[in-house]
């Protein structure tokens, strides 16, 4: 088995890519207000790992109660990294993400957000930027919310279009078709970097405007017959980039 192969069974759909991209963006969020702390790291990471985990496998039998205990312990290493670095307060934000997190997608539930028509993009998009902007700092950022939001959204758009032929929900690509939802997902780029030039610092601005370039590009060339990769690799590390371009501005380039 090829190295490509076995990094895409035990890395992109283990899910632990996608909550490693997202707790990279979540450091870069946190380098941008100078409160970087590793438990927090820690903390975003294990809520991620085990919220794709409880998505991906729910009503899959014996592997979906492993899910459950494996989901366990994380949640009292969470509660242990909160009580030992954090207080109270935190606790009680990380309670919400959790709940909103059942509510995405839960068994259950007679009716989950997932199943609910152009709802889940955005539900996603708010969901990271909560953990990002409410759960990550001390006070409420609602800078980082809003760009959080919108750009989640927009890539989150392009799944939509990898899932048309599958998804038993109204989507976006399904109702607007492909080219709109490429439009759509541009406009709620540009939004984001509306409001990342007028709240953040000139270079987490650069970082931002060349991630949502390169985010572009990518949306632009989405289609159906993309492989999986390319969206659960490629558009995924769209959430990296700001950070991989910060740490080169301020660390290579001397901004």
């Amino acid at each position: 088995m090829s190295v490509l192969k076995l990094a895409k069974i035990y890395i992109v759909d283990s899910q632990i890519y996608v909550s490693l991209m997202g707790t990279m963006l979540a450091a870069f969020f946190f380098l941008e207000q100078n409160t970087f702390r590793f438990p927090k790291l820690y903390l975003i990471f294990l809520t991620f790992f085990s919220g794709y985990l409880y998505t991906k496998y729910q009503g899959q039998g014996r592997i979906f109660k492993k899910i459950l205990i494996f989901n366990f312990f994380t949640g009292i290493i969470c509660v242990l990294l909160i009580i030992r670095n954090h207080n109270e307060i935190v606790l009680l934000k990380w309670l919400l993400i959790v709940v909103l997190g059942l509510l995405y997608n839960s068994n259950f539930l007679a009716n989950t957000i997932r199943n609910i028509p152009f709802v889940k993009i955005f539900y996603v998009g708010l969901v990271w930027a909560l953990s990002f902007g409410f759960l990550g700092l001390p006070e409420v950022n609602w800078p980082i919310i809003g760009f959080s939001f919108f750009f989640i959204s927009a890539l989150v758009l392009p799944f939509d279009i990898r899932d048309m032929k599958y998804d038993t929900v109204v989507t976006f690509p399904k109702l607007i078709g492909i080219k709109n939802t490429k439009l759509l997902a541009y406009f709620l780029i540009i939004l984001a970097n509306i409001i990342s030039i007028l709240f953040f610092r000139i270079d987490s601005i650069i970082a931002l405007l060349l991630t949502s370039f390169v985010s572009c590009i990518l949306i632009f060339f989405a289609s159906e017959n993309k492989t999986d990769a390319y969206f659960s690799f490629w558009i995924e590390s769209c959430s990296a980039l700001p950070l991989i371009i910060y740490l080169a501005i301020k660390y290579y380039l001397l901004f």
